[in-house]
């Protein structure tokens, strides 16, 4: 009786490797038999860039709060020591709720028609 051609490899490593090997070669991709036109390409693409954008403003975002926070934690600091600078520009007045608003109203005196 002659014996196969093919070894059945014994160690564990070979057996991987023969596996992995033999899976790669199923998975290739062979002739597409279908067409992808210019709108679905341009669809495609457009669907992506919108991607990487939302991904690095917030990449961006995350980076910057730490940074926004020591900011405000500066500007809260100068705030003890001047009360003017509270709201960041000593030349801003605080809201007060019973001052009057910078524009107001007028009530038509003629009748809408």
């Amino acid at each position: 009786m002659k014996k196969s051609a093919m070894k059945i490899p014994t160690s564990p490593l070979k057996a991987f490797t023969v596996l992995f090997c033999c899976q790669a070669l199923l998975t290739l991709p062979t002739v597409a038999q279908a067409y992808i036109g210019p709108g679905a390409g341009l669809s495609l693409l457009g669907a992506l860039w919108a991607l990487l954008v939302a991904m690095g403003a917030a990449l961006v975002f995350v980076c910057a709060w730490p940074i926004r926070r020591l900011m405000r934690r500066l500007r809260a600091d100068k705030a003890t020591e001047d009360p003017a600078l509270v709201d960041g520009d000593a030349d801003m007045a605080p809201f007060d709720a019973e001052s009057p608003p910078a524009v107001q109203r007028t009530e038509h005196t003629e009748p809408r028609q």
